[in-house]
């Protein structure tokens, strides 16, 4: 898992370097547990980290120029600003 998340980081920071080291190893963190939780609370079976890892890259891919903008109003993210 912390090679798929490795290489997420560095998608991340590719595709928005306007987010430090730490606040994109956060937005990893964020999406892959907020993808997994998502998934048990449908009631959905586990995939894996793989299945995990695509749909984070994914949403990095399309929102992760965009994630430096974000203004938190879930207390979850408020740590990201």
């Amino acid at each position: 898992m912390e090679n798929q998340k490795n290489y997420l980081l560095e998608t991340l920071l590719s595709v928005n370097s306007q987010l430090t080291d730490e606040k994109a190893r956060e937005w990893v963190d964020f999406l892959w547990e907020d993808f997994e939780s998502t998934q048990a609370r449908a009631g959905r079976s586990y995939k894996g980290e793989e299945v995990t890892g695509q749909i984070v890259e994914k949403w990095i891919r399309q929102y992760g120029p965009h994630l430096h903008r974000y203004e938190a109003t879930n207390e979850k993210f408020f740590g990201i600003n």
